[in-house]
């Protein structure tokens, strides 16, 4: 049976959607210290759903975007309750790894965004450094320029855990990142930096099934895991999650027959992001099975 890794799906979104407070630009990391129950109870579902990784939900809490929130002190906090909540979630519900989560520093989809590069591998060592000892592996997610994963890729590899990267794909058109660059260049920049795997995020489905053929070229293991967004051109920097709507056709079932087909095509790493619910992670493992695909663990694939 051909193994795959199932991860969780998109925490912020469907966090924003079950909290008692309005969204703000820090997005989820909020939820970590009003709604604690929240967060860990999203984690035990998406385990109960079949998901063997779980990322942190930290994705908001770096150290940027505290600063420019007027709350830099909430870094080492923020950190600390998002490893604590996905140990009690894994303790409560089963079995499944712990991904670090080294996010885009300045928004998902803004590449032009950037300060210099030493700078940002110095925000991604902090970052490690808070996260290093409670992980299995760091998750370099969303990545929208070859610099910005340089530069997590980097950081998350000098603590000596695996390291996934993921970048974020344009919804529309040929396969570039959001800053304009190819896979293989995105790739290329990465040197010679032992990874663990490749992986698409955070776009359309039917951009991954577009970008796929790349992805593969590059080597080694793959993965994907899309968002349902209708778009994401209205989010700006600074701004909130409620600008953007979700798809209306992709229910699980339909997320399911997009993800199937990566896994077909030799995806051995497959999850959700924003707008896939632990709904839609249940149906994927169910087709997974079906169509006789084995769920291993992080490390079992």
């Amino acid at each position: 049976m051909t193994k795959v890794v199932l991860t969780d799906g998109g925490m912020g979104q469907e966090l924003v959607r079950r909290s008692k407070g309005e969204p703000t630009p820090l997005w989820s990391a909020k939820v970590l210290m009003d709604e604690p129950d929240l967060v860990r109870g999203l984690h035990a579902e998406f385990i109960r759903a079949g998901a063997r990784v779980i990322t942190l939900n930290t994705y908001s809490a770096t150290p940027e975007r505290l600063e420019r929130e007027g709350a830099p002190e909430l870094f080492k906090p923020l950190q600390r309750r998002g490893i604590e909540l996905a140990k009690a979630a894994r303790d409560e519900a089963g079995d499944a790894a712990i991904a670090g989560c080294l996010p885009p520093l300045f928004g998902s989809y803004a590449p032009a965004l950037t300060i210099s590069y030493e700078k940002t591998l110095d925000i991604y060592r902090r970052v490690v450094a808070e996260q290093a000892d409670h992980v299995d592996l760091f998750l370099c997610e969303t990545m929208a320029s070859a610099d910005e994963a340089r530069a997590a890729v980097t950081a998350a590899t000098e603590s000596g855990k695996p390291v996934w990267v993921s970048w974020t794909l344009a919804d529309h058109g040929e396969p570039r990142l959001r800053s304009g660059e190819s896979l293989a260049a995105a790739n290329a920049a990465l040197g010679d930096m032992p990874l663990a795997a490749r992986l698409i995020n955070c776009c359309r489905p039917e951009a991954v099934d577009t970008a796929f053929a790349d992805l593969l070229a590059l080597g080694g293991k793959v993965g994907a895991y899309a968002n349902g967004f209708t778009a994401v051109e209205a989010l700006k920097h600074g701004g909130t999650v409620d600008v953007l709507h979700a798809r209306h056709d992709l229910d699980p079932a339909a997320y399911a027959d997009f993800a199937i087909g990566w896994a077909k095509r030799g995806a051995s790493i497959i999850g959700g992001c924003c707008e896939v619910g632990p709904e839609h992670i249940a149906a994927l493992r169910d087709r997974l099975v079906a169509d006789g695909f084995e769920i291993a663990g992080a490390f079992d694939a």
